[in-house]
């Protein structure tokens, strides 16, 4: 619900609990007085409170409340009306309640000008109504004293929750606008990351069309060039799914599906990275392991978790690639031996607080990769942890739920 209806329903809540065992005893005390009228309003009363309890268990908030609204006015104009028991001041707490409650105008009017009416017809009735048994002057002193006292107690805890509203919608103010700053931060590293590239392909293009650049040296620089594009193209792709994430366009679409011929697949995308470190890759990855998982996420996730342990891998070094299941889940680690992660980077890995680093041959991310991870691994019904230590390598291990389907042989 939203933060002021849940208040007003607990509002409801608060004056219909107390008034169940409170009706009941005065019930049972005007039957043993001889006010059997009365006591048959007051057994109306706790009933009324009891279905406002109900259907607010039913999540039928406003039906609860044109319910409590319009019962008590019945109950109390009669109550008043014909017993002189001051029940005006509880029609002064439902005029309080129905302007607290409601946001329309014209039911607050309409409900106002009802209410105002029935106090009037109680203070000023038409004719004379004398009761046979009238109620004992310290019941009148005790129900005006109730009532005002409940006037005290419902304002004051308006005034509670608009305070609270209010810090509310500060600490949300902070909280975006401190999301705003990291954002910033976040397009000023891509925009970087993306220009340098671009500057340096429009450079190479322009001298090589003038004649001022060889097709041999040419040869040469597109090797370097093709590696920097590719990663620029991992950075965009990153950068995409998460916009289209943070506008609500990408949602799990699960289904079971063979992590081998996946895991395969996304391999193929780093050959030349892992020749050109001349890293080894030991993978322990059964034909029978399954996952039910979104499948593009997945490949997103295993491709941002193997480029960081190619990134981070000296030169020569290995990566080690594992899955195995466990309790209905699998679980996916990818460990390097490479230049690990400081310890105070290890709680901010999955927010914008962290810093991008810089890989063993001078590779740069943005940290928005590890973001997405995190992020895909929550959607598919699993989690992502990562261990690390200073220079000793970084071990993260994903966590989904387990499939089943036929199996595949990487080999």
């Amino acid at each position: 619900m939203p933060f002021i209806e849940a208040r007003r329903t607990k509002l409801l809540n608060l004056l219909a609990v107390p008034w169940i065992p409170m009706m009941l005893m005065f019930a049972l005390i005007n039957i043993l007085q001889g006010r059997y009228p009365l006591s048959v309003i007051n057994v109306l009363n706790a009933a009324g409170s009891l279905t406002v309890l109900f259907l607010h268990k039913r999540q039928l908030y406003l039906s609860a409340r044109l319910l409590l609204i319009i019962y008590s006015i019945i109950l109390y104009t009669l109550s008043g009306f014909f017993y002189h028991n001051g029940t005006e001041f509880f029609l002064m707490n439902i005029l309080i309640i129905t302007i607290l409650v409601y946001d329309n105008k014209w039911i607050v009017i309409s409900l106002s000008a009802l209410i105002i009416a029935c106090m009037i017809i109680i203070l000023f009735p038409p004719y004379k109504w004398e009761p046979e048994l009238p109620v004992p002057d310290r019941r009148l002193w005790g129900n005006v004293v109730c009532a005002l006292t409940f006037i005290i107690l419902a304002l004051t805890y308006y005034k509670q929750v608009h305070a609270d509203y209010q810090q509310e919608k500060e600490n949300q103010r902070q909280a975006l606008a401190a999301m705003n700053r990291d954002k910033e931060k976040l397009f000023s590293i891509i925009a970087h990351d993306i220009r340098g590239p671009l500057a340096t392909l429009e450079l190479l293009l322009d001298m090589f069309q003038k004649g001022e650049y060889g097709e041999t040296d040419m040869r040469e620089a597109a090797i370097e060039l093709h590696k920097k594009v590719g990663q620029l193209g991992g950075t965009l792709d990153n950068l995409l799914r998460w916009s289209a994430g943070q506008m609500k366009g990408i949602r799990a679409q699960p289904e079971n599906f063979n992590l081998a011929p996946l895991t395969a697949e996304v391999l193929q995308f780093f050959e030349s990275g892992i020749e050109e470190k001349r890293l080894t890759i030991d993978i322990k990855l059964a034909d029978s392991i399954a996952v039910y998982a979104d499948k593009d996420q997945v490949a997103v996730i295993l491709r941002n978790l193997l480029s960081n342990a190619i990134k981070f891998s000296h030169p020569g070094g290995k990566i080690y690639f594992s899955v195995n299941s466990a309790s209905g889940m699998i679980h996916i680690q990818v460990t390097d031996e490479g230049i690990g992660i400081p310890p105070e980077k290890l709680n901010q890995l999955f927010s914008f607080q962290a810093k991008p680093g810089y890989g063993t041959s001078g590779e740069r991310g943005s940290g928005l990769g590890l973001m997405l991870c995190h992020e895909f691994a929550i959607q598919n019904g699993g989690h992502l942890q990562v261990k690390s230590m200073n220079g000793s390598g970084s071990t993260f291990i994903v966590q989904l739920p387990e499939g089943r389907i036929k199996g595949f042989s990487l080999s």
